[in-house]
Formats: structure tokens, C-alpha cells, sequence
């Protein structure tokens, strides 16, 4: 019997990726059917799920060896992902002669505390604060980089941020900007919320000749006429007709731009802006960097508005791919989960020429019509239905 018409889909996109030189047969179909169960509606993470949704021949325990200890590179699958997430991305902004984004932010994969009795905890875990929940949760904590242009947006590296190994998410992040060396037709522009702009990722952008949009917290320094002062504080000294109205998107917005240092940099551009219909005080105060000074106020809004990319992902890559899904334990079955998320992520966002939902939307209706057809098939080659019910998982 043949394969099913949308595996054959997913395989030519790994085929694509010039992958059949580096894994073999069985890896790529284990691949293929894995990327066939998460962009499947109902799926929930397991495993079991997987064999289920993906009409998988083996045992829910060759699936288990292939995550923890099948000798498959998964390092080498990400490298040959991002190489044609760059083509694809760089090509759309030269064609919309449009800069590239770059957003920067990390997310919480929640998991249930395990019970001191329990045998086999989930590796990795720790209490991290989370920001949406103004709470410690226990589970892992992600730091992601998304490449975008205006219209496209792909998920291209994630590191796993280890406390016990010592290394900052600034670090992590740092090590991830530099796997986009090379020189660009379009200007780049790193985007972050308040959290990531240090000096040492400042300074690692600009080296690499990118370009930095940041929210700033309100007790930043800056440095008007060479005296040291709080964001905030300044803001006092604003009054409404010091600033201009600007409009972005649908929002309108009174900004005050400061063109001079900042604490850690030696020349930017900083405006302190507030929702048009917002009073003018410092808890709605908005603090946005931008290291390009040549770009206007309306720019560097409309940029850092771009942000909102990698927010809208994690929260698909939860709802719809069950990014914080998983069961597996070990941390590097852990890890090659969540490759195998974003290359289903990546995949759908490629079929679709659209976003992850349209993408997701597009492969479960292929894959419904698919299903009907390879029945269709076999009952016209007289194949048992007890055959096909047990290829499809319902003997």
C-alpha cells in the first residue's frame, strides 16, 4: 500500500533541505511521522499520540529510543532548517526591499512539580519567574530567535537556559546572533523587550553589524546635557506640547525623542512615548531605543511593534504544536522534541506561504482528504478492510 499522499508532502520538503545525505531511510520516516502527528488538530504531546495520529507502524517504544538514544543529528536537521530559513527570509526582504527583523525573548515550558518519591523527574527543570503569570512556575525555560521581514516570520534557534550551567539568557542569546554571520543586502534589526538590552548584547549586535530596537526599563540613565537621570525622571520635566503625535498601525502616541547617551551606550536615539489617550505620567510612560538614528520616530514604533511576532508564536507553538507537550524525560529527547516542533513549525509556515495557522489549517485539510483517498485506493485494489483498518490504527 502506498504511502499516505500528505507524508509525501513532509518528506519532499526534508528532501529539499538536501537532508537524505546525512540521515538515513528509517530516520527520515520516523521524521516524517512525527511532523505528521504534531500538525495534527487533537494531538497533545505524547507519544502514544504520535504512533496514534500518525498512523506510525512501530511501538510507542521504538519511538521512545529514536527521541533518547537513536544515533540521529539533530544539530545537523537545525543548521540545514536555518540555512533555508535565511534564503527564504533574505530573498522576501530584498523583494519587498524591506529591513530584517530579528526578535529576541524567552518563554516558560510549565511542567508539574515532581513529587520528591518520583523516579524519573523531567532533566533540565527549575523554578523560573514567569512574567505573564507574576509567578515562579517549575518547568523549562526557552530563550528563542525568530528572523522576520513585515510578511513572513520563522522560528530559527532556541537554547535551553540551564541555571545550574551558568550562563545568562543574555549569553544564550548572544551565541544564537552569531549563527546569522554574513554580510546582508538589507539592514538588520535586532528587536527586544526590556529585559535583554545589556551592554555586552548591545555591543554584540552592533559588532555584528546589526542594529538594536529595544523597550528600555523607566529607571534606564540617560545623560541630557551630560547630567546622569532616570528615564522616568526626565519624563517629569516633558510637557505635552514637547512632544509630537505620531501614529502607528491604529495607535496614536505622544513621543519626546532623545538623541545622546544611554547608560552602556555612547550615541542613541531614545524616545519616551505615551498612548495619545493616556495621561502623561510614568506608569504609562513607553521607553524605546533605537541605536539607528537616522530612522524616524514613526520607524522605530512601527519596528518595535514587530516584537509582537515571537509573543504570537509561543502562543501558537503551545496551543496548536504542544510546544510544552512533552513527556519525554531525558534532556536531550527533550531538546530533539522541540527541533522536531519548529521544523513542523517551519514546514507549515512554508506549505502556507502564510503564518503558522493558515499553515496548520492547510495541512490538517490535506491530510483529511488524504486519509479518505488512500481508503478510496485500497478498497478499489480490494485490500481487507481489516488490513486498512489497522494500517489507520482503528482494528
Amino acid at each position: 500500500m502506498n504511502r499516505l499522499a500528505h507524508h509525501q508532502g513532509i518528506h519532499k520538503f526534508f528532501m529539499t533541505l538536501g537532508l537524505a545525505l546525512y540521515f538515513s531511510k528509517p530516520v527520515i520516516k520516523h521524521l516524517v511521522h512525527l511532523v505528521d502527528a504534531l500538525t495534527t488538530k487533537g494531538f497533545s504531546g505524547t507519544l502514544t499520540d504520535v504512533r496514534y495520529w500518525s498512523f506510525h507502524p512501530n511501538h510507542r517504544t521504538t519511538l521512545s529510543h529514536f527521541f533518547t538514544k537513536s544515533p540521529w543529528n539533530e544539530e545537523k536537521l537545525l543548521e540545514k532548517l536555518q540555512e533555508w530559513i535565511l534564503r527564504q527570509i533574505e530573498r522576501l526582504a530584498k523583494q519587498e526591499n524591506q529591513p530584517l527583523f530579528v526578535s529576541i525573548d524567552d518563554t516558560i515550558c510549565q511542567k508539574t512539580k515532581p513529587s520528591s518519591r518520583a523516579a524519573h523527574a523531567i532533566q533540565g527543570c527549575d523554578w523560573h519567574f514567569s512574567h505573564s503569570d507574576h509567578q515562579l512556575v517549575w518547568g523549562h525555560s526557552l530563550v528563542w530567535l525568530m528572523v522576520h521581514t513585515f510578511s513572513q516570520a520563522f522560528p530559527f534557534a532556541f537554547r535551553l537556559y540551564d541555571k545550574a550551567a551558568g550562563r545568562s539568557k543574555i549569553d544564550l542569546a548572544i551565541e544564537m546572533l552569531s549563527s546569522l554571520k554574513g554580510k546582508r543586502a538589507q539592514p538588520v534589526y535586532v528587536l527586544m523587550d526590556s529585559w535583554y538590552p545589556s551592554q555586552a548584547l548591545i555591543e554584540a549586535c552592533l559588532k555584528q553589524g546589526f542594529h538594536v530596537i529595544a523597550m528600555l526599563k523607566t529607571n534606564r540613565i540617560l545623560y541630557p546635557k551630560g547630567i546622569a537621570i532616570q528615564a522616568k525622571k526626565f519624563a517629569r520635566y516633558i510637557e505635552p506640547n514637547d512632544t509630537r503625535l505620531v501614529t502607528v498601525g491604529k495607535e496614536r502616541y505622544r513621543v519626546y525623542r532623545y538623541e545622546g547617551a544611554i547608560h552602556g551606550l555612547d550615541d542613541a536615539v531614545v524616545l519616551l512615548a505615551w498612548k495619545a489617550d493616556e495621561p502623561m505620567t510614568p506608569d504609562h510612560l513607553h521607553v524605546v531605543l533605537s541605536t539607528d538614528r537616522e530612522l524616524s520616530d514613526e520607524d522605530i514604533l512601527r519596528y518595535d511593534a514587530q516584537r509582537w511576532t515571537i509573543e504570537c508564536f509561543f502562543r501558537q507553538a503551545k496551543d496548536q504544536l504542544k510546544l510544552d507537550g512533552y513527556r519525554v524525560r531525558h534532556v536531550r529527547a527533550v531538546k530533539r522534541y522541540w527541533v522536531v516542533v519548529l521544523f513542523a513549525c517551519v514546514y507549515s509556515i512554508a506549505e502556507s506561504q502564510q503564518d503558522l495557522s493558515s499553515g496548520l489549517e492547510l495541512l490538517r485539510s490535506r491530510k483529511g482528504h488524504s486519509v479518505v483517498e488512500f481508503i478510496y485506493d485500497a478498497a478499489k485494489q480490494d485490500i481487507p478492510i481489516d488490513v486498512i483498518k489497522k494500517q489507520l490504527h482503528v482494528a
